[in-house]
């Protein structure tokens, strides 16, 4: 099943990352951290589905989505920049493999943070959240939603980055070295996101730490 979305309001969250809010169907069921794939419902562009996590809550009135944008692929996303109020676009039913599995250590790179919005707001809204956020980017000023971040009772924040040598944040790669500094216990639940070579390189980090493989959580399943 199909459903066609009309925007409601966008809003920039960094210099390439906006937050788009879109009317919600009454039919629509997704689980926190779950994706969709969407399509831009304009000429051109029709066939080129991209999948985009679920930022909102699912009792939440309206649907939003945090979407990076990279103007020099001129694709979905430097589209999706370009959207006004009232544009429609068009999703598929939910699918995906990062839920919640519990409190645990959140890694994410970049974009990534996005299943781990809803995710860590539920956790925030039970008021009993015990959890860690390693959340790297290429400068400061691309850290998505900093502020929420800090502001939640319970959540540990670690930021890094990768090219800012002025940052008030590490300037140092989330590597084994890195984990082991920054996390006590490796018996617990962790949540990994981002590139594909991010995700593998911290999950054979994490298992190298003596991170259970059942406990590692990451959009494959794995």
């Amino acid at each position: 099943m199909t459903h066609e979305l009309t925007l409601r309001s966008k809003e920039q969250l960094t210099p390439d990352t906006h937050r788009y809010v879109f009317d919600k169907p009454a039919n629509l069921e997704f689980k926190p951290g779950q994706a969709t794939e969407l399509t831009l419902l304009k000429d051109g562009w029709r066939d080129e589905a991209r999948p985009f996590t679920f930022t909102s809550l699912p009792d939440e009135s309206a649907l939003e989505f945090v979407i990076k944008s990279y103007p020099e692929h001129d694709g979905v996303t430097e589209q999706m920049a370009k959207l006004e109020p009232g544009d429609k676009v068009e999703i598929v039913e939910p699918f995906g493999a990062i839920q919640d599995h519990g409190q645990g250590v959140f890694i994410a790179a970049g974009a990534g943070i996005t299943p781990f919005i809803p995710i860590l707001e539920t956790h925030d809204a039970g008021g009993k959240m015990d959890c860690t956020l390693i959340f790297t980017n290429e400068t400061e000023k691309d850290i998505i939603l900093r502020d929420k971040w800090e502001k939640m009772a319970g959540l540990k924040t670690v930021f890094t980055v990768t090219d800012d040598s002025g940052a008030d944040v590490a300037e140092q790669k989330v590597d084994k070295a890195f984990l082991n500094q920054h996390i006590d216990d490796f018996g617990q639940t962790f949540y990994i996101c981002g590139p594909e070579g991010f995700v593998d390189d911290v999950r054979d980090a994490l298992k190298a730490l003596g991170a259970d493989a059942d406990k590692i959580i990451t959009e494959e399943g794995w």
